[in-house]
């Protein structure tokens, strides 16, 4: 299995355990969903509910969370547009840039070539994002991107594919 860690902040963003494809040569989409979690100690004891009597509604305790998040405790964040192009031209992408300097010199005029191409296409929908950082909050890592596919109901993740290393487990 693969673990995506942020370069930048070390924090665990996904792994390929969740389906996900490369977009551009410049992003992954990670498609998620939402799962239904209980407090505590969730135990079964090999009883099967009857379809006919199955209850649309949340067990006390439970909440619906999404899967990617709650896997890998990413955190919740906003952003206004000007904030979010700062944020990416003057933090982020630089700091990119210089880990790929050292680490992969000739992927960097490609790197900035689609990076400068995907963040015209989240500017153009700018408002049907949501954003999450790693569970360490670093302002300086990544952040990911939620949106929902056509349907408006699938969520999926947009994660800079530059910005992460590969962590063979």
């Amino acid at each position: 299995m693969l673990l995506y860690e942020d370069v930048i902040s070390g924090d665990e963003m996904f792994s390929d355990a969740f389906p996900m494809k490369v977009v551009d040569d410049t992003v992954y989409e990670v498609d998620c969903s939402l799962i239904t979690v209980k407090a505590g100690a969730d135990v079964d004891i090999g009883a099967n509910p009857s379809a006919e009597d199955v209850d649309e509604a949340l067990e006390e305790g439970a909440t619906q969370v999404n899967n990617v998040v709650h896997s890998f405790r990413l955190q919740t964040t906003s952003f206004d547009k000007k904030s979010y192009l700062t944020y990416l031209k003057v933090g982020y992408m630089k700091s990119v840039k210089q880990e790929l300097a050292k680490s992969n010199p000739d992927r960097v005029e490609a790197f900035e070539k689609g990076a400068q191409a995907y963040a015209k296409k989240i500017v153009a929908n700018f408002k049907d994002f949501e954003f999450y950082t790693g569970e360490g909050m670093n302002p300086d890592g990544m952040v990911a991107l939620l949106n929902y596919r056509e349907d408006g109901i699938t969520p999926y993740f947009t994660f800079w594919k530059d910005g992460l290393k590969e962590v063979k487990l």
